[in-house]
């Protein structure tokens, strides 16, 4: 699994070894051997190698932003979340390509689409867990979106419901605890410091 050019070596950090110890289609397990630019002797890290995702706040023309409650094995639980899927960000897609990506999830996890006249907004990226894994993500704005009478939920996913929610509601699902997904959350923060949205309680 080649790395992004996210986190490619430059500006003096250089790696000088490494061994996989697991990989399938999704991820890799590896040791990394890596000297940075305050250490020459190389650090030795245990790395998971994961593909990029794209994540996308859907919002609709009266300012409610779809949600979608999935089920996720890992937690045992179904909590709500943004829609959501991987991309092979292999350090060659460009970001015409991640925006398909990204309204093609919106379709298949929603049953929404993007509606005329509207537009995509790129709102940057991040790191889920730095600390050992090299997986990001990137952020869309898709607005207005729509309810599509052609276009339906992929089946195979494991979703369990979709709604609109409003500013007030998620700011109190938030404050609650209700919203667990760190996709989600950091995508909450990139919508309101761009003034998208706004979770102020006084408003």
């Amino acid at each position: 699994m080649r790395r992004s050019k996210l986190v490619e070596d430059r500006g003096g950090w250089e790696t000088v070894g490494s061994e996989i110890h697991f990989a399938n289609s999704h991820l890799e397990v590896v040791t990394d051997h890596v000297r940075t630019p305050t250490r020459p002797q190389p650090l030795t890290w245990t790395v998971v190698r994961r593909k990029a995702a794209v994540i996308v706040a859907p919002m609709t023309r009266d300012g409610k932003v779809v949600l979608i409650r999935q089920e996720r094995v890992p937690i045992r639980a179904a909590i709500w979340e943004m829609p959501a899927g991987q991309i092979d960000d292999s350090g060659e897609a460009k970001e015409s390509e991640i925006e398909a990506v990204a309204l093609r999830e919106l379709r298949e996890e929603t049953g929404y689409e993007l509606a005329k006249g509207g537009e995509v907004t790129p709102l940057g990226h991040y790191f889920s867990s730095p600390g050992f894994t090299d997986e990001h993500g990137y952020f869309f704005l898709v607005r207005p979106v729509e309810s599509s009478a052609g276009s339906s939920r992929d089946e195979t996913e494991s979703i369990v419901d979709c709604r609109e929610f409003s500013a007030e509601e998620l700011r109190r699902m938030i404050a609650e605890n209700d919203i667990r997904d760190a996709n989600t959350l950091t995508m909450c923060a990139e919508l309101a410091a761009h003034g998208f949205l706004s979770l102020d309680s006084r408003d």
